[in-house]
């Protein structure tokens, strides 16, 4: 019995969903229920009648899956999937804002911990951050943890005035315009350029596509005609991607098969992690109760915002 094997043997053993992020290893995803971005993996939990979430990620979307889905057992794989854009803003630190900017309304992202979430008034993810922004009824803003998504939102929603943190992706962050435009000069001239809004500016500008991971997946749709695409985010997507769209081909924006858009906690995870998470039901992630009631509601009140058309 291969090892893939005997992890889905085991997952059905424990009554669990195996939850994996675009940016995991291959392997990870193909052993994976559901694959997808973290928050729409922490929904998708919701609908499924398991008893524990095996979350193939990093620790806040495990956090998140566990608010989302608080009755049900959630194993984070391996302890050392942190996340330095969720480490870049604390309680203290966000509390030290708030007070600053008392009459601001403050949205944060969901690459955040509870603790965070469970301070904010209302939570949003790289897809809807600008349906969130937009739909608020206060035209002041304090937008945490990544500067550059909050950047690329204020420019989207002009009629706001939005206070930005100083966090960011190290992944997304290390890219320049002139490692794109190297990629992009020795591309076909017909190559679609796509960019998650977590990137700079001048990669923005660069792009033809700005949006989420989930949203990348049917970009490829969107061109028939086109062959190449350019990818500036974590080069786990490629994996998904690939597999989607086998006659289409995919090059990572840092011109080196993604070398430097790899992060080292998203790939932490191994085969052999999500196996002895089964067999020993370890690392359990849990919230403090008045943390989890918090962050389940600035992440609601995310929920129940109308997608922009």
């Amino acid at each position: 019995m291969t090892l893939h094997e005997e992890i889905r043997e085991l997952a059905a053993e424990r009554n669990a969903v195996i939850l994996a992020h675009n940016y995991q290893w291959g392997d990870i995803q193909d052993v994976a229920d559901f694959v997808g971005d973290s928050l729409g993996l922490s929904i998708e939990a919701q609908s499924t009648a398991a008893d524990t979430i095996v979350f193939c990620g990093v620790h806040f979307m495990a956090e998140s899956a566990k608010v989302l889905n608080p009755e049900k057992r959630v194993l984070l794989p391996n302890l050392a999937a942190g996340c330095s854009l969720a480490d870049s803003i604390t309680a203290a630190s966000l509390l030290e804002w708030k007070e600053r900017y008392p009459d601001h309304t403050v949205v944060t992202y969901v690459n955040s911990s509870a603790e965070v979430k469970a301070l904010s008034d209302i939570c949003c993810t790289s897809a809807n951050a600008v349906s969130v922004v937009r739909s608020l009824p206060s035209d002041k803003v304090l937008f945490t943890p990544d500067r550059n998504l909050g950047r690329w939102v204020a420019e989207q929603v002009p009629e706001k005035t939005v206070v930005i943190y100083d966090g960011d992706c190290p992944v997304h962050d290390i890219l320049r315009g002139a490692d794109m435009k190297r990629t992009i000069e020795a591309a076909d001239k017909d190559t679609i350029v796509v960019a998650h809004p977590e990137c700079r500016q001048d990669i923005v500008e660069l792009a033809d596509e700005v949006c989420s991971t989930t949203a990348m997946m049917s970009v490829p749709s969107k061109y028939p005609d086109a062959k190449t695409f350019i990818i500036s985010t974590e080069n786990g997507i490629l994996h998904r991607l690939r597999k989607s769209y086998p006659g289409r081909e995919f090059v990572m924006a840092d011109g080196c098969i993604g070398c430097r858009l790899h992060c080292p906690y998203m790939k932490v995870t191994t085969l052999e992690d999500v196996k002895s998470a089964l067999v020993n039901l370890e690392h359990e992630v849990t919230v403090p109760h008045d943390d989890l009631v918090g962050a389940r509601r600035s992440l609601e009140r995310m929920l129940a915002v109308p997608r922009d058309n």
